[in-house]
C-alpha cells in the first residue's frame, strides 16, 4: 500500500485526492436523497401505491444490510476497494436509469420500483462498507475526523438540497424524472473515484485464516467484546427503528394527510435535516471542547426527546412542528455520526476494519427494514399519523441506552483497545 499521502499545506482542500473523494460522495449524496423523495412520490402520485407499500419501498432498499452485509464486509477485507466503489456506483446508475425507461414505455410498476430499491441497496452495501475501509488509506489518522467532518457535512447538506430538488423536479416535470437525475449523479461520482491517483495495494491477509467464515466470525466477536463499540451498535440500531419508522410514511403523511403539493413536501423534508449540516460542522469542535464520549451522549439526547415534536405537525402552520423537530433530530444524528465514525475508524485495526464496520451496520442498518414494514402496518391500521406517533415515542427513549456501557464514566472514547 502506498500509504496516506504526505501534509499537504492547505490542509484536505488541498489534497487532490480526497478532494475527488469528497465530490464524489457530494454528488451521488444529493442524488440519493432526491431519490429518498422521488421514488415514493413515484409509488403515490404516478402508481397510487398504498401506505404499505411505500413503506416496503424503504424497507427494500435496507434489506441488503441483513441479507449480504456481513459477507461483503468480510470479502471487502480481501480486496482493493476503489474498484468496489466504482462498480457499485455503475450498477446503482443502471438501476436508476431503469425507472424512466420503464415509464416511458408503459411498463413501470410498483414491483419495479422495489427490485430498483433492492438492488440500489445491495450496490450501497458494497459502497459503503468499501469506503469506510479506503478513507484512511487515503490519509493521516490525524486527518480522519476533519475528513469525516467534511463527508458528513456534504451528506448531511444533501437531505435538504436532496428532497428540495426532487419536490422541485417533481412538481415541474414529474418525479420521474428526478430519479432520472439520480443515476447521472452516480455516473459522476464513479468518474470522480476512477480520477484518484493513489496506488491501492492489495490488504493482508490474517494468517492462518482460509474462508469467509472465520472472517466474519473475527469481525462479530470484535464488535461483541469490546464494551464500546457494543453500546454504540445497539444504540444505532434501537435509534434507526424510530428514525427510520417515521421516516418511511412521512411522505404519505405529508400528501395526504396534511395535503401538501410536492414542491413543498420536498421544501420540509429538506428543511428539517438543516441540522445535520450544522451538527456536522459543529461535531469535532465539540469532541474537543466537551471530549468525544461526552459529544456522543450530547448527540444522543438530541436525537431522542425532540422526536416527539414531529407528530405535532399538521396543516399551515403546524408545518413548523416538523422542521423544528426534525432540525434537532438531525442535529444530533450528525454530530454523533461524525464523532462515532471517526473512533470507529481510528480505533479498529485496520485489518479487521471493513468487518468491524458492517458488523456494526448489519445491526444497526439490519433493523431498518423490519422498522419501516412495522410503521407501514401501523400506518395501515391507525393511518401515517399514528405510527409516526408511536416511532418517535420509541426514538425520544434510545439515549437511555447509552447509559448502560461505559460512555458515561469518561470524557473521551479511547484511542485503541485496552
Amino acid at each position: 500500500m502506498s500509504g496516506p499521502a504526505a501534509p499537504t499545506r492547505g490542509g484536505l482542500f488541498r489534497h487532490r485526492d480526497f478532494r475527488l473523494l469528497w465530490t464524489g460522495h457530494t454528488v451521488s449524496a444529493v442524488g440519493s436523497n432526491m431519490t429518498a423523495v422521488a421514488l415514493p412520490l413515484v409509488a403515490v402520485a404516478v402508481l397510487d401505491a398504498s401506505t404499505f407499500q411505500v413503506a416496503v419501498l424503504t424497507a427494500a432498499a435496507w434489506l441488503p444490510w441483513l441479507l449480504a452485509g456481513l459477507p461483503v464486509g468480510a470479502w471487502v477485507d480481501r480486496v482493493r476497494r476503489r474498484p468496489v466503489m466504482i462498480a457499485a456506483d455503475l450498477a446503482a446508475a443502471a438501476l436508476f436509469a431503469s425507472v424512466p425507461v420503464a415509464a416511458l414505455a408503459g411498463m413501470l410498476t410498483v414491483g419495479h420500483l422495489l427490485v430498483v430499491a433492492l438492488g440500489a441497496g445491495l450496490a450501497r452495501v458494497f459502497f459503503e462498507t468499501a469506503d469506510q475501509v479506503y478513507l484512511p488509506t487515503l490519509l493521516r489518522p490525524e486527518q480522519v475526523p476533519e475528513a469525516n467532518a467534511r463527508l458528513h457535512a456534504t451528506q448531511t447538506a444533501s437531505y435538504l438540497v436532496g428532497p428540495g430538488l426532487a419536490g422541485l423536479v417533481a412538481q415541474l416535470v414529474g418525479a420521474v424524472t428526478a430519479v432520472a437525475l439520480d443515476a447521472l449523479t452516480f455516473l459522476l461520482s464513479a468518474l470522480c473515484l476512477r480520477r484518484i491517483s493513489a496506488v491501492e495495494a492489495r490488504p493482508h491477509r490474517d494468517a492462518g485464516t482460509t474462508s469467509l467464515r472465520r472472517e466474519v466470525a473475527a469481525g462479530l466477536r470484535f464488535v461483541v467484546r469490546d464494551p464500546y463499540l457494543r453500546v454504540l451498535t445497539v444504540f444505532g440500531a434501537a435509534s434507526n427503528i424510530g428514525l427510520t419508522g417515521y421516516q418511511a410514511v412521512l411522505v404519505v403523511f405529508l400528501v395526504r394527510s396534511a395535503e401538501l403539493p410536492a414542491g413543498l413536501v420536498g421544501l420540509l423534508i429538506g428543511l428539517a435535516s438543516l441540522g445535520g449540516v450544522i451538527g456536522a460542522a459543529l461535531a469535532a469542535r465539540l469532541a474537543r471542547r466537551l471530549g468525544s464520549a461526552r459529544a456522543v451522549l450530547l448527540a444522543g439526547a438530541l436525537t431522542g426527546p425532540p422526536a416527539l415534536l414531529i407528530p405535532l405537525a399538521g396543516p399551515g402552520a403546524r408545518t413548523a412542528w416538523l422542521v423544528l423537530g426534525g432540525v434537532l433530530v438531525s442535529l444530533g444524528v450528525a454530530i454523533g455520526n461524525v464523532v462515532k465514525g471517526s473512533f470507529r475508524q481510528t480505533y479498529t485495526p485496520h485489518r479487521l476494519l471493513g468487518r468491524v464496520t458492517v458488523s456494526m451496520h448489519l445491526l444497526n442498518y439490519g433493523t431498518i427494514p423490519l422498522a419501516a414494514l412495522l410503521a407501514g402496518a401501523l400506518g395501515a391500521l391507525w393511518g401515517p399519523g399514528g405510527a409516526i406517533r408511536v416511532m418517535t415515542a420509541w426514538l425520544a427513549l434510545t439515549p437511555l441506552i447509552l447509559l448502560a456501557g461505559p460512555l458515561r464514566r469518561r470524557r473521551d472514547l479511547p484511542a485503541a483497545p485496552s
